[in-house]
């Protein structure tokens, strides 16, 4: 489970994230911060692996706060949640290297997509083994932020989902079925299908068959981009 400590001055907006987080498989929220001080003392105290966190706190700036915390024991990643729309916050929040950059307000699949993606991307960095520049460089592509979708999509397939079915297969460490990315990303079957089968057209991903006992061999992809 990824542990989340919501941070966030208004306290029906913080219940409100918690409800939302609650509702994303894979994780869980331990403890909810009103202030800065309440923020770092719950750190410390509860070591969350992510932060989702408002920037316009009553005592000190929430970027401030998470500078802070990377110097700390315990440096954990943060998603920013917050109404700060000024080109000098995003700028800093890119190069402090925060997971996303979520406006307010937004709705619960706004949230939700960003977790996906997040839980992706950890455990793609979580399960690389680097052999040589080839590792790397898939590493520091994914964790900025792009993709091998930049490749032109087909009509009426969207980048943000393609990019989480190739989270699901980059983090994977064996072949996937199409059910199986289904389940990972909460997509229908046939809607996985389109996709693995657009990265294995654009030579993006490999598909091989699997043969059981009766009824039609499985098709199983595997990112290589």
């Amino acid at each position: 489970m990824i542990r989340v400590l919501v941070v966030d001055d208004d306290f029906m907006v913080a219940r409100i994230h918690v409800g939302f987080v609650e509702r994303v498989a894979g994780f869980e929220v331990v403890g909810v911060a009103h202030t800065g001080t309440q923020a770092a003392d719950a750190v410390a105290r509860l070591r969350p692996d992510l932060l989702l966190l408002d920037l316009y706190l009553p005592d000190r700036f929430g970027l401030d706060l998470l500078t802070d915390l990377r110097r700390g024991e315990h440096p954990c990643d943060a998603i920013v949640i917050t109404a700060a729309k000024e080109g000098d916050a995003v700028r800093a929040a890119v190069r402090l290297g925060v997971a996303d950059y979520l406006l307010k307000p937004f709705g619960f699949p706004d949230l939700e997509e960003r977790l996906v993606r997040y839980a992706a991307q950890r455990r793609l960095l979580d399960g690389t083994e680097v052999h040589g520049q080839e590792d790397v460089d898939r590493v520091f592509v994914r964790a900025a932020g792009t993709a091998g979708t930049a490749v032109a999509l087909p009509k009426g397939m969207s980048t943000e989902t393609a990019r989480l079915v190739e989270d699901a297969l980059t983090a994977a460490p064996e072949t996937l079925s199409a059910t199986e990315v289904a389940d990972l990303v909460g997509l229908s079957r046939v809607s996985a299908r389109r996709y693995l089968e657009h990265f294995v057209s654009v030579g993006q991903a490999h598909v091989r068959l699997r043969y059981g006992a009766t009824g039609r061999p499985e098709r199983r992809y595997r990112w290589v981009a």
